[in-house]
């Protein structure tokens, strides 16, 4: 079991209640019988600075994301109704031609429907984003950000926790919607009032009357405000952002379809085991907050310090590095001064685990693009990091030796030099990182945690948290998850 949390210690503190809107979900999970092993975050793209960004990159068309399904507006309160006009609308962006749909795909989980590390925004659709964009599915029972917030697992101390974004620096789903809204690389909107000019000549303006007053556009705050809600409300309340549809979730409720495979139980049991994979230490599966289960996220924060992604524009400048809680996209934990002494650097939050086998970028910078690969860098980061990170000082061979591994970043062998391990975290930091398994810093060269079989069941396993309506990024072989 989990004995601690990275970042600050001690007791828990009062902080702000659960999302008032959270749905009060008591599922009858069954005899799932998941022990609540404790570990380091596996998998980064949770909450990031482009939520709303387009997917394309230089020269890649865009995606067209999903449209709306015609007959849920009347399920949905009138506020939701808005938000789900709201959602769609391209004209809501400075360029005119990205919603929150174009990056949050209803038909890839509400996630980006390419594999780009991050996404192209701004007024001209130019500008790159600063990280990977994550899914919006499941982040209805998300409690504020705390610094010291207890661990719905009922047994690790109190640590940073909660939040909208990879670092907490939102704590409502209306806050959080703010961010692409108004973001210069996203959708680039001048101003909220910019943005409530666009809604009073929208054709669904009258709704927006109907479900906040007819004197809703008289105060243009307030009316953005109104906006924000509508979002909130309708990714509370529209059952696809949380469908809970997984064979999994079959599985826990014993119902016909969730029988799982020899795979599929050995590699639960890869994910529960402190020993091995662990992966259930920060990605909770148990009864969580109010009335939830199963979320596949302890909502926690730790640095593990994944490699810099020179795709992303930004770490051209050698000196920028994105530290994730103490910035610098979030301010209120920034260090008193150049590499001074700050426990809040290096960490980003654990996302949950569902719909991860659909996902074509992963932690907050988008610098993997399999599932294979986050699960191969979890188990070699120590034993094989060269694997992961340049190498400095040494020189390549003209041939790599037979049995060199390709699934790595590196694909070259080096003869000679030092790898620069951590390479996107300064120096200053390296004691933040968290050494839990299977990352625990065990020595270059030494056995990693995961046997090969380990590694095959636990993707078996993940690969059934996909909810019913997606597809996997990267389909299994047939048979492979059988036997």
């Amino acid at each position: 079991m989990r004995s601690h949390r990275s970042g600050p210690q001690g007791p828990a503190v009062a902080r702000p209640g659960w999302l008032a809107l959270a749905r009060d979900r008591a599922l009858a999970w069954g005899a799932a019988g998941i022990a609540g092993a404790m570990l380091a975050a596996c998998g980064g793209s949770s909450g990031g600075g482009s939520a709303a960004a387009l997917p394309g990159a230089a020269g890649a068309p865009a995606a067209v994301a999903s449209a709306p399904p015609p007959s849920s507006a009347s399920t949905l309160s009138l506020a939701a109704q808005v938000g789900q006009k709201i959602f769609f609308d391209k004209n809501l962006s400075g360029s005119g031609t990205m919603s929150c749909a174009s990056c949050h795909d209803p038909a890839h989980a509400h996630a980006p429907a390419n594999d780009l590390s991050v996404q192209l925004g701004g007024a001209h659709m130019d500008q790159a984003g600063l990280r990977a964009v994550p899914s919006l599915r499941y982040k209805d029972i998300t409690p504020p950000y705390a610094d010291l917030l207890d661990n719905p697992d009922g047994i690790s101390v109190p640590g940073p926790g909660g939040g909208f974004t990879a670092d907490g620096r939102a704590d409502t789903l209306a806050a959080q919607a703010r961010i692409p809204l108004l973001d210069p690389i996203e959708m680039a909107n001048a101003s909220s009032a910019d943005v409530v000019k666009k809604l009073q000549v929208a054709d669904y303006a009258p709704l927006v009357a109907k479900a906040f007053g007819d004197k809703v556009f008289d105060d243009s705050d307030a009316a953005f405000a109104s906006a924000l809600k509508a979002l909130q409300a309708y990714q509370l309340e529209d059952n696809s952002f949380h469908p809970y549809s997984s064979k999994f979730d079959k599985y826990a409720s014993n119902k016909i379809g969730g029988t799982l495979t020899p795979a599929e139980t050995r590699g639960l049991k890869v994910f529960t085991n402190p020993n091995t994979g662990n992966c259930a230490s920060c990605h909770y599966q148990g009864a969580g907050l109010n009335g939830s289960s199963a979320l596949f996220t302890d909502f926690s924060y730790e640095a593990i310090s994944v490699p810099r992604n020179a795709g992303i524009a930004a770490n051209n400048d050698l000196k920028y590095f994105d530290m994730g809680v103490c910035g610098p996209l979030r301010t209120d934990h920034a260090p008193a001064g150049p590499n001074a002494a700050n426990s809040f650097c290096g960490m980003f939050k654990a996302p949950t685990l569902r719909n991860v086998a659909t996902r074509g970028a992963f932690f907050h910078n988008g610098v993997m693009h399999s599932l294979e690969q986050v699960v191969r860098f979890y188990n070699t980061r120590d034993t094989q990091p060269e694997l992961w990170y340049p190498t400095v000082g040494g020189t390549p061979k003209a041939k790599n030796d037979p049995g060199f591994p390709t699934y790595g970043l590196v694909t070259t062998q080096y003869t000679g030099g030092k790898v620069q391990k951590y390479d996107d975290l300064p120096a200053a930091y390296a004691s933040n990182i968290d050494t839990q398994l299977p990352m625990d810093g065990r020595a270059a060269g030494s056995a990693p945690p995961m046997s090969e079989q380990d590694i095959s069941d636990l993707i078996c396993f993940l690969n059934i948290l996909s909810d019913a309506d997606t597809q996997p990024a990267t389909p299994a072989k047939p048979g492979a998850c059988t036997n």
